[in-house]
């Protein structure tokens, strides 16, 4: 999904990925060219930060996954917790921000869409 993600916002708003932290070489920021700001964030986290699973010991909970941040109303992010695919930002704020987990459960149009939304927020 991480290329899929690249593609799209290089195709769309001619944006290139930017990996800003040689500790976290797989993540990347997506932004706009005039203002610099974040439209989204790529990163792979350890399970365990966003998905408590409680029942089910056979969960590796130190796997790793990729994520989505990405920015919305705080009224839409209410509405698609699930704590399943969609999660209260991890590592922002929780209040403007969304993780999505990037495990190929939702449709590209789902999540393009959304990165849409995040794009014209922060224009």
């Amino acid at each position: 999904m991480r290329e899929d993600i690249i593609s799209y916002a290089r195709k769309k708003y001619d944006t290139k990925p930017e990996y800003l932290w040689t500790k976290a070489p797989n993540t990347f920021v997506l932004r706009h060219k005039k203002n610099k700001k974040w439209y989204a964030i790529v990163m792979d986290i350890k399970k365990n930060k966003i998905i408590l699973d409680n029942n089910n010991y056979d969960l590796d909970q130190n796997q790793k996954i990729d994520i989505l941040n990405i920015k919305l109303e705080p009224s839409l992010i209410d509405i698609l917790i699930d704590q399943k695919n969609f999660f209260r930002a991890y590592h922002m704020n929780k209040i403007h921000w969304l993780t999505i987990n990037l495990n190929g459960s939702l449709a590209k149009k789902k999540i393009y869409d959304l990165i849409d939304m995040s794009y014209e927020i922060t224009l």
